[in-house]
This record gives structure tokens, C-alpha cells and sequence, in this order.
């Protein structure tokens, strides 16, 4: 949410090579999920309401259920990407084949080899790995 992120500090982070994998559960969220992924380069900044990342080629999947998000399962692999965000708004440029579904309570999102939209509680569009989304609540 906008208001969370206001007052923000700055801060900035590089990787070069990077992997991992895990499970998380909130049971304050109601949620629960595993992930794994690894890459070569990835590099973000944010302060305040605004973002910038940029990533080389990666790989990652996941899977949750949570109350509020509902059920989700994707699977992502990118040649390269870069993105901004300024508050709810966001844009990316990029080359990926993200592929999985998510129905829930905020809303149905839905992507074929990185073509795919988000109808809900965010709206968004993407084509073959670059789109733009807005956080509507």
C-alpha cells in the first residue's frame, strides 16, 4: 500500500549470481507457499513511493494459498527485465516466458509464455515479458 511505503528510506542492492529456495507461512496472513529460483544479475533501488530493478537472465516457480490472494501457482523464466514503479503504478520492459494462473478474492490473473492480464485488485496487462500494471486498492 501507498501508505506503508511514504516515508521510506532509500536503499539500493546488487547481486551478481543469486539462488534460493524455501517455504513461508503467515499464520497471521492466513498463508502459506514454497518458491525456488536462482539468476545472474539483479540489481534494485527504491525510496519513498518509487522502485527501479533490473534483472539478467533468471528462472524461478512457486506456488501459494493464502486467504486474501487466494491460489497461485507460476512458473517464470526471463532472458532480462527492467521496471519502475511510482506508487501503484508500474512498468516493465523485458523478455520472459512467464507462465501460471491465480484465482482468488483480489482478483484472476492468468499468463501464457509472458503474455497474459490481471483483472481485480490489480490491473495489468503483459506481452512476452512487458507490460503495465496499477494497484488499485
Amino acid at each position: 500500500m501507498m501508505i506503508d511505503t511514504i516515508d521510506r528510506p532509500g536503499k539500493a542492492f546488487a547481486a551478481g549470481t543469486y539462488a534460493g529456495a524455501g517455504k513461508f507461512e503467515d499464520l497471521s496472513e492466513e498463508e502459506t507457499g514454497v518458491y525456488a529460483g536462482a539468476g545472474i544479475g539483479h540489481a534494485r533501488a527504491e525510496w519513498s513511493l518509487f522502485d527501479a530493478e533490473a534483472k539478467g537472465p533468471n528462472a524461478s516457480a512457486g506456488a501459494e494459498i493464502s486467504r486474501a490472494a487466494g491460489v497461485r501457482a507460476i512458473a517464470k523464466a526471463e532472458l532480462a527485465s527492467a521496471s519502475a514503479s511510482a506508487g501503484p503504478v508500474k512498468a516493465t520492459l523485458g523478455l520472459s516466458a512467464d507462465t501460471g494462473i491465480g484465482v482468488g478474492p483480489s482478483g484472476v490473473e492468468a499468463k501464457v509464455l509472458g503474455t497474459g492480464f490481471s483483472i481485480g485488485r490489480t490491473m495489468g496487462i503483459s506481452v512476452f515479458g512487458s507490460g503495465f500494471e496499477i494497484k488499485l486498492w
